[in-house]
């Protein structure tokens, strides 16, 4: 693992996109925001750069990684587009949304970084610091979340400065992001498939198919397990302190994650209390889930007790969340 290096920050804009590229050509480690969190980056075709973000993470190397490119031209010259993800690509790109496609016959994209599939995860992000680096750079960056494997993912550059300085080369510094879930994740299988659920709801997705999306036969259910895509390992996004959820109340001693203008018996003596979304706004809830998950954490609580959120629209994604953060580890 690269440790011990001095991390950078920088402000975004033309200077820092630019040093940004230059830490890419030469095999660093650059975070950077995106629309939905922070992304840790390196240069999809430099095996050894990809080697570093999962040492730096702790990421197991059979979980793939997203890689991120500027345009559509430049994802055709990894991976392999039918008619239906030209469609959603067209539809939704740039934005919170990766294509899993077939690779195409010189994907310059490493092995380590699509875990030995014959698929790669492409996105084009919708913020403008990630499209100027990318830009700089010239090629495909793989960028999963910029946190320690496991733990809440950042939405400030605040967040990856903690977990990552001194593991990681540059930081550059662009603002709290918009979305604060990652990217939902569609397989363009044989029949398109719902692969992690995300920043762009099933409803919007499906209306541009035409059709429903269909779900994994099996889903990831041990971090012992090859998952298809990005973020399906069972125990991912986990707070240190034990997430209870659907909760009717708070014990003594747990911290409140709460979720619209209701109040639960007990929480008058809560921890501490951070409300997602006290009008119940569901895009408010994504863009709060993880910065609030890590300052509830940061008390350090007995547990944090997390109110019943809906499965609907972006609640899907927050739910999905919630349960791998709750997974016994």
């Amino acid at each position: 693992m690269k440790t011990g290096l001095e991390t950078l920050i920088l402000p975004a804009g033309e200077a820092g996109a630019q040093a940004a590229a230059r830490t890419l050509a030469a095999g660093g480690l650059v975070a950077f925001p995106t629309e939905t969190v922070y992304g840790l980056g390196a240069d999809a075709a430099n095996a050894t750069a990809v080697a570093h973000i999962y040492s730096a993470k702790g990421r197991p190397a059979f979980n793939p990684l997203i890689a991120h490119v500027p345009d559509l031209a430049a994802a055709r010259r990894i991976g392999r587009f039918d008619a239906r993800a030209i469609r959603l690509a067209e539809a939704f790109w740039p934005g919170p949304l990766t294509l899993v496609v077939p690779k195409t016959e010189h994907c310059p994209v490493a092995d380590l970084a699509t875990a030995g599939l014959d698929t790669v995860a492409i996105r084009i992000p919708a913020h403008p610091v990630a499209e100027a680096i990318l830009r700089a750079f010239g090629g495909a960056v793989v960028a999963p979340s910029a946190n320690i494997s496991g733990h809440v993912s950042p939405t400030l550059a605040a967040h990856v400065e903690s977990d990552l300085a001194g593991r990681i080369d540059l930081i550059i510094d662009g603002g709290p992001v918009a979305v604060g879930v990652e990217s939902t994740i569609v397989g363009c299988f044989e029949a398109p498939m719902l692969l992690r659920p995300g920043g762009l709801s099933r409803e919007r997705i499906e209306a541009v198919l035409g059709a429903p999306l269909t779900r994994p036969p099996v889903e990831a259910d041990s971090d012992d397990s090859q998952p298809l895509a990005p973020g399906m390992l069972a125990s991912h996004y986990a707070p240190r302190a034990t997430v209870r959820l659907r909760a009717r109340d708070v014990a003594p001693g747990e911290a409140l994650l709460a979720f619209g203008p209701a109040r639960l018996p007990g929480q008058e003596a809560a921890a501490a209390i951070m409300n997602l979304s006290s009008t119940a706004d569901l895009d408010e809830a994504a863009a709060n889930l993880f910065g609030y998950l890590r300052s509830l954490d940061a008390k350090a609580p007995k547990a944090i007790a997390v109110m019943k959120i809906p499965e609907e629209g972006l609640g899907e994604a927050i739910n999905d969340r919630l349960r791998r953060a709750a997974v016994a580890r």
